[in-house]
């Protein structure tokens, strides 16, 4: 029995490359996919996501276990973007919703995200995360991607996610932690489930 008065802590499986670095990046505990409340699939930006990977992604639809795609890899020195990546992880496992999009630095490096709901920019270029309200261009030329992913999670319902209906992509930088506070928020949405022991 837990103790009443230490909050339970979702239960997070961490499948992929890198999901040791960034379950420490998160401070969360890895746990097998059966009997998670939340699985984060690490999808890169150089190699993909591997066969084995894929399977249990279809093990977690089946078992409606709310579920991210974690986006990695995404240095400057990659080719693929943010954008290209969940183009291809939408073909790979299941249509997946982008909530942020990715802004560059003049040198192509990733650091801050457009909020599609709120149109705010959180900077991830400075030690402190800040947010601002977006420019008058970038709203414009994220427009029509606010526009798909609030029609995607309306037709999801309002629990969406929750209910492991609607699959946020996110992306992850480990070098400036992009990324970590967007995932933390979601994984602080699912339900626990009480474990059968």
């Amino acid at each position: 029995m837990r103790d009443q008065h230490i909050p339970a802590t979702p239960r997070v499986a961490v499948i992929g490359k890198g999901a040791a670095e960034l379950a420490v990046a998160l401070g969360v505990v890895i746990h097998p996919l059966e009997g998670s409340d939340v699985a984060l699939f690490i999808v890169s930006a150089t190699d993909g996501i591997v066969r084995a990977d894929s399977d249990l992604w279809l093990t977690a639809r089946e078992s409606y276990i709310p579920s991210l795609v974690v986006i990695s890899d995404l240095d400057s020195k990659n080719d693929l973007d943010f954008e290209d990546m969940t183009a291809i992880a939408s073909k790979m496992l299941d249509p997946v919703a982008t909530p942020y999009l990715v802004l560059h630095d003049e040198a192509s490096a990733p650091v801050a995200l457009i909020d599609l709901t709120t149109m705010k920019i959180r900077d991830y270029s400075v030690t402190e995360i800040t947010e601002r309200e977006a420019d008058p261009e970038h709203r414009e030329i994220v427009a029509e991607f606010s526009e798909e992913y609030l029609e995607t999670c309306e037709s999801a319902g309002e629990d969406g996610f929750q209910n492991g209906l609607l699959y946020p992509a996110l992306p992850w930088v480990p070098s400036n932690n992009l990324g970590v506070a967007e995932i933390l928020r979601y994984i602080n949405l699912v339900e626990i489930i009480p474990s059968a022991s």
